[in-house]
């Protein structure tokens, strides 16, 4: 959805649901579920606050099984007219908290998509007790119980062993 800042009424826009919002993620897995957002002017400014819901289909990162995620996010940004190229711009610390909109259009899908980004995960879990996978034959431990006794060396360590063996020679 895209937001003509002049057409942006005095008392804000109020914007409830997804109705407005079809498509609002490059990946058609990803869904918007709940939206409630108001849009205002201060001055050139535009503020956006409101709240938002989407589900994410994520990997483990233990057992490697897909599962939904849900992201929940409050939103509270502000965006400024971009400045124009070729102007110098003096950054101030508020500056990392702005971002821009330009030619007097405001694209709230990509406020979607930014926040969703972020609210996911850096290692997605399907449960916090994921057992995970078993080193030996692979098995998804969280399905079937695994037998396994031989313990393989860690490789990583491979080089460390064999130091540790020529100074033992020593």
């Amino acid at each position: 959805m895209i937001i003509r800042v002049s057409e942006i009424p005095e008392e804000g826009l109020s914007i409830e649901g997804v109705a407005e919002f079809p498509h609002p993620f490059q990946d058609p897995a990803w869904i918007l579920e709940g939206l409630s957002l108001l849009v205002e002017k201060d001055g050139n400014d535009v503020l956006v606050r409101g709240r938002m819901r989407a589900r994410v289909p994520q990997t483990c990162s233990r057992c490697l099984e897909l599962f939904p995620f849900e992201v929940q996010a409050q939103m509270d940004t502000r965006y400024c007219p971009r400045p124009a190229r070729g102007e110098e711009v003096e950054l101030t610390p508020d500056a990392l908290e702005v971002d821009f909109y330009a030619d007097d259009l405001l694209d709230v899908n990509r406020l979607l998509r930014t926040e969703t980004e972020l609210g996911l995960p850096m290692k997605p879990l399907c449960r916090q007790d994921c057992r995970g996978l078993c080193p030996v034959c692979g098995g998804n431990r969280n399905i079937t119980p695994c037998a396994c006794e031989v313990r393989l060396p860690d490789p990583r360590l491979a080089a460390l062993k064999d130091l540790a063996e020529r100074l033992t020679r020593q």
